[in-house]
């Protein structure tokens, strides 16, 4: 039998009453499922021992609305609206439990837009910057077929699958990521440490030191100068490339369509963004969003460049009366699986629920690209950094095998 575990809770019921407390239950569908059977709707539910981790922030740099926070926030709000609560009284209380400065702004001014008569979505868009158009243009739909909580479902489910995809994107390449930085801390190490000993060692035992060894001993008297400037250049080329992706169309073709001819992660790269262009796609044409719209936003936020040119094309296309499938095969990012099953969707009238199957088939492939990626860039990440340092150690013993010939001559 599965042990009970403790979770403490923070509900509101149809009044508006809130409460907190804590409940026993196995899991945590569980025990929302039993708060929902006693009429309140939960606001937030941390299991008992978890709740001092928290994320560590750094001041003027957490202003952007995490994809986590959008996802609880969109999970929490279509509860609220499916249960018959007003949206005015839904976004105050989304307002005041939200935890991010930005979103909680935001969810304040839309309020106020809300209470002066203003739709949601309208309202919404004035923040492009705190909700994706992707959750703007479907919420848009769900007001003009009068199914809003079916809607606000449908984004909170597609945000949290995007939050799951992208968590384990970022678990397959951390160890990497770690290795590097302590590759090049055990570079700076030995510059800063080690090579200055040996040098007093050879300069007193005498000989000329090899042009190998002489650049490391030159790289450790200048590492006051070049750590520095090494690190500086890194953080300028980091802020001027996503300065640049944000401003330049052109820049981010270029690197997107890098990105999917890469020998390693380019599969991985070209098997996400189409589990996210058939993922979007077949929200907005499910919630009821006209196909010309929804090729438009699903080209600006599917996260590729490549994709985004694609659907520009494939709208005049449609437009001219031709089928989406058939434009498609114009374009290589698209694979002729994806083609197949859209214009068998479009013969069957059934086009958003092949276009369903086709994201759950390469949300599969992506868990086990990163799965695999995980597994194979591990060992070569430690080669790696075992001959970065290796190569530098034997750099540093060169000189000896002259220094002892020179002994053995004299």
């Amino acid at each position: 039998m599965t042990a009970n575990k403790t979770f403490t809770y923070n509900t509101i019921d149809a009044s508006g009453k809130k409460s907190k407390g804590t409940i026993e239950a196995p899991n945590e569908a569980a025990a929302t499922h039993m708060l929902k059977q006693r009429g309140e709707v939960p606001l937030g539910l941390i299991e008992a021992g978890q709740g001092l981790q928290r994320e560590l922030k750094i001041p003027g740099l957490g202003n952007r609305v995490k994809l986590k926070d959008l996802a609880v926030f969109a999970r929490q709000f279509a509860t609220m609206t499916s249960s018959g609560m007003s949206l005015l009284r839904s976004l105050s209380i989304m307002e005041e439990q939200t935890s991010s400065p930005p979103l909680k702004k935001a969810l304040g001014e839309v309020r106020a837009d809300v209470a002066a008569g203003g739709g949601l979505s309208a309202s919404m868009a004035k923040h492009d910057r705190v909700f994706p158009r992707l959750m703007v243009a479907m919420i848009r739909a769900g007001e003009t077929g009068g199914m809003i909580d079916r809607a606000l479902e449908q984004i909170a489910d597609s945000l949290e699958k995007d939050t799951a995809l992208r968590g384990k994107i970022k678990s397959a390449l951390t160890y990497p990521a770690i290795v590097l930085g302590f590759t090049f801390v055990l570079i700076a190490a030995m510059l800063i440490f080690i090579v200055p000993i040996f040098e007093g060692m050879f300069k007193s035992l005498g000989g000329e030191l090899p042009a190998i060894t002489q650049f490391l001993v030159t790289t450790s008297h200048n590492m006051w100068w070049i750590g520095p400037l090494v690190l500086g250049a890194g953080i300028g080329s980091t802020v001027a490339y996503k300065r640049q992706l944000r401003t330049s169309a052109e820049f981010r073709l270029r690197v997107d369509q890098l990105k999917v001819r890469m020998p390693v992660f380019g599969s991985l790269f070209q098997k996400l963004a189409m589990s996210r262009f058939s993922r979007n796609l077949g929200l907005l044409l499910n919630v009821g969003v006209p196909v010309m719209q929804a090729l438009a936003v699903v080209g600006e936020t599917t996260g590729n460049e490549v994709i985004n040119i694609a659907m520009k094309d494939i709208q005049g296309t449609v437009r001219d009366g031709q089928p989406m499938s058939t434009a498609m095969r114009n374009h290589k990012i698209f694979p002729e699986m994806v083609n197949q099953m859209i214009e068998v969707g479009e013969e069957s009238g059934q086009i958003s629920q092949m276009l369903d199957k086709v994201a759950d088939f390469y949300d599969r492939e992506v868990d086990s690209a990163a799965e695999s990626l995980a597994a194979s860039i591990e060992p070569i990440m430690v080669l790696i950094m075992g001959a970065v340092v290796g190569g530098m150690v034997v750099c540093l013993y060169l000189p000896m095998f002259t220094i002892y010939q020179n002994i053995q001559s004299s």
